[in-house]
């Protein structure tokens, strides 16, 4: 029986063209011009005078009369810096690529506005606090302000893609899809729907442990065999980034970028080109993001009060995903990561309390079946009844002057319709906590922002809705701890792990809950760990190896919690190596790579000709085992989530896994794992031995570096890199090169906020004629930071430009 996605747009199928046919005439070529970082500049919207001083290392630290001023300061400088980045966010994020990309990005453009959030704008606004919609007009306001200026004066990214920037609105704030996206876990439950179809539930729980720790349950009325990939195929498209097929005008040769380590391409390794897109690599890759943070209580810090650390690991997005940022008013004196295109800071401090976050596992996506009227496609059964659906006209533009594709977006009261089966008649919903009011993505950091106190702090991470995450934070009263924030459907009938029935009623929401759990405060001995927290994902072998260093000294400085960032030993190496030891292999390069490996001090460094052997064994170790359980068609997406069962799985071969002989199976693998590895690593121009760096680097890839010049112009790199996905320094990728990991890294010294240390690579702009446009990230490649001045005196001793913004 054959599926039929529908995925509302059936017709996209018949318009996918060239996109490069997409746009208006590029705008007549002005010479760019940085922006004005200096003097006086006056400006439309304020209420008093706006001092702007931007440090050496290219970080602003504004300093306004008022609230209002300074969020339209915020506004405005961060789009001086990124106008182009966050102007081809927006896009991206409201399914509005079509519009300048071409008819390539409807189905992705269609995919992502199904998921966004339709109800109340009173309820959204209120969710987030009292002022917020306030502090995101004023923000706007600025943004507007230097897109007037920008209208003059063309950013030259804005004529190599061909469209100008547009005006900005409050609401643009509100969008859903980077929650959505960094809470996918739709597509899990249809995965373990399929691998109970093709190896039944007891052996899938074993390959799949379910989340909720208890054995996973089929919904009463479920047909397993009914859930397909294609809703994963379609939940995938929801936020894909952007990419350009061609230029509207070409880059002049003879541009380069300055300390931009020349932009070459990254090494192929074994015939395989590295990947033009990391990003889309979904769930590869997204497995591959998560973050470290830290942090010790007064009595194990040198300094006499907590210190945290914080390298949450993200997509290397050129310019960078995060954007350093002081803000000072009456009531607001906080420096920190904000996400280039919202107001506020994310993770940062304040004057009193000091706070990271890593992502957490939650559950807020469900798919539900629906059985369809045969008679009538837009019906689909409720408590046995008929319901009409709803659908919603929302045509795409994909080129200027054309007639927009039509398109309508269609829900049942479970969520939005991904796909159908037509042949069966059934349809699947997707419904997720972004639906529901104040669940915009990172929002709600404002209210971190203001807190004075660890309790504060608690306080406001209960309004943090979306993504779910986990803070650890440190306090000026010695407190330091971690607290679970997001809230979480509440479900009464059934744990969330599978596809549900629609038609029921026995699998319905009853709301959201706040997660709100936190550990014990380290300061007051209430602590486990000894006066340390961490979080890492839950990451098995990153977390274990922070515990270890954690336990390896009773104190600790600034330069310690550095070192531990760039902490390269793999832990799951510990554990895999002495298993090759009683081993002999056949091959001698095989063998004589065995010998290099158990003689290895397990140190992923870039010289390191064994850490490249062992980074290429690792994952090849994870597809074979999972070739052993599960039918071709699953191998990928089990792969890509079967990592933690590596270390257990090997260490104790049982027969589920390996069959009657698991131990000598097991050795089997090991070895024959092992040579797919030495294979790889073999390079034609080398004797065989590449170390780890030539293999493994990283560059900053723009979005618009797709012809020599361009990529002469915008991209930086590429540079030789420690560490894999599984080390401290986490440097993972979707194949062998360095697509994800801590662009921006922090150190916070509660004692002294002027000794608190961060890097944000590649540069704080995102011109290329800006100096700050690369300028960090030969010291990110290098392990280095810079000093994040916090105190009046220390930012003056390092100004390096100053602009007063005055009202008109």
């Amino acid at each position: 029986m054959s599926l039929s996605p529908r995925l509302l747009c059936v017709a996209m199928f018949l318009v996918v063209s060239a996109g490069c046919s997409r746009r208006a005439q590029p705008p007549a070529a002005v010479p760019p011009l940085p922006p004005q970082i200096s003097g006086t500049l006056t400006l439309e919207g304020l209420a008093a005078p706006v001092r702007v001083v931007r440090d050496r290392w290219g970080v602003p630290h504004i300093y306004a009369a008022n609230q209002a001023d300074l969020f339209f300061a915020q506004g405005f400088v961060q789009a001086q810096d990124r106008l182009f980045q966050i102007d081809l966010w927006r896009r991206s994020v409201q399914g509005r690529l079509s519009e300048v990309l071409g008819s390539n990005f409807i189905e992705r453009d269609a995919m992502t506005r199904r998921m966004q959030y339709r109800g109340d704008r009173r309820a959204e606004w209120a969710s987030y606090g009292s002022d917020t919609e306030a502090i995101a007009a004023a923000f706007v306001r600025g943004i507007n302000a230097w897109v007037e200026i920008a209208l003059t004066q063309l950013p030259e990214e804005f004529t190599h893609a061909g469209w100008r920037p547009e005006r900005w609105q409050p609401e643009d704030l509100l969008n859903r899809t980077d929650a959505f996206v960094a809470s996918a876990n739709a597509g899990d439950e249809v995965v373990r729907a399929r691998l109970i179809a093709a190896v039944g539930l007891r052996q899938a729980d074993a390959l799949l442990p379910p989340a909720a720790g208890r054995p996973t349950v089929v919904p009463r009325g479920l047909d397993i065999g009914t859930i397909s990939p294609v809703i994963v195929d379609a939940v995938r498209r929801v936020g894909t980034p952007p990419f350009f097929s061609g230029l509207a005008a070409d880059v002049p040769a003879g541009r380069p970028v300055a300390d931009s380590a020349g932009g070459t391409p990254v090494r192929e390794l074994a015939g395989v080109s590295a990947d033009p897109f990391p990003s889309l690599r979904r769930p590869d890759t997204a497995a591959q993001i998560g973050s470290n943070a830290w942090a010790v209580s007064a009595a194990r810090s040198v300094t006499g009060a907590p210190l945290l650390a914080t390298d949450p690991h993200r997509a290397l997005d050129h310019p960078s995903g995060r954007y350093l940022v002081h803000l000072n008013a009456p009531g607001w004196n906080v420096i920190g990561a904000a996400a280039p295109w919202q107001p506020g800071v994310v993770i940062g401090h304040n004057a009193r309390v000091a706070w990271a976050m890593t992502s957490r596992d939650a559950d807020v996506q469900d798919v539900y079946v629906e059985r369809v009227n045969p008679g009538n496609p837009h019906q689909v059964e409720d408590g046995g009844r008929w319901a009409d659906t709803v659908s919603v006209a929302d045509p795409i533009i994909f080129r200027a002057g054309q007639k927009p594709f039509a398109f309508e977006r269609e829900y049942t009261p479970h969520g939005a319709v991904v796909a159908s089966d037509r042949e069966r008649h059934l349809a699947y919903t997707v419904r997720w906590a972004g639906f529901e009011p104040g669940t915009a993505g990172e929002l709600a950091a404002l209210g971190l922002d203001r807190a004075g106190s660890a309790s504060e702090l608690r306080a406001a991470l209960d309004r943090w809705k979306l993504p779910a995450a986990t803070f650890v934070y440190a306090s000026a009263d010695g407190d330091v701890g971690s607290y679970a924030a997001g809230w979480t459907p509440v479900r009464r009938s059934w744990s969330g792990e599978l596809p549900v029935p629609g038609w029921s009623g026995e699998y319905e929401w009853e709301g959201l809950a706040a997660a709100g759990s936190r550990s014990g405060r380290a300061g007051q001995g209430a602590d486990p760990t000894g006066g340390s927290v961490v979080s890492a994902n839950g990451n098995l072998a990153r977390t274990n190896r922070l515990r270890q260093l954690l336990e390896a000294q009773p104190t600790f400085g600034i330069n310690d919690f550095s070192r531990m960032q760039h902490d390269t030993l793999a832990w799951s190496a510990g554990r895999l190596l002495p298993l090759l030891a009683p081993l002999r292999a056949v091959r001698p390069d095989v063998e004589e790579a065995r010998r290099r490996l158990l003689a290895w001090d397990r140190r992923l460094t870039a010289a390191s000709d064994a850490a490249a052997v062992y980074a290429l064994w690792e994952p090849r170790l994870v597809r074979a085992l999972v070739r052993l359980a599960v039918p071709a068609a699953l191998v990928d997406d089990l792969a890509a989530r079967a990592g933690p069962l590596l270390v257990p799985a090997l260490t104790r071969p049982s027969r589920g896994w390996f069959g009657r002989n698991a131990a000598a199976a097991r050795d089997a693998l090991l070895l024959a794992a092992l040579a797919e590895a030495v294979d790889a690593a073999r390079q034609p121009q080398s004797d065989g031995r590449p170390p780890w760096g030539q293999l493994h680097q990283a560059l900053f890839r723009h979005p618009l570096a797709i012809t020599p010049t361009a990529r002469a112009r915008f991209n930086v790199g590429p540079f030789e890199r420690d560490g894999y996905a599984d080390t401290v320094m986490s440097t993972g990728g979707a194949a062998i090169e360095q697509t994800s990991g801590a662009t921006f890294s922090a150190v916070f010294d509660v004692a002294d906020w002027d000794r608190s240390v961060a890097i944000n690579a590649p540069g704080q702009s995102g011109s290329p004629a800006s100096p700050h446009f690369a300028d960090l990230a030969r010291l990110w490649a290098a392990g280095e930071s810079f000093p994040l001045l916090f105190s009046d005196s220390a930012v003056q001793s390092a100004a390096d430009a100053t602009l007063t913004l005055v009202p008109r």
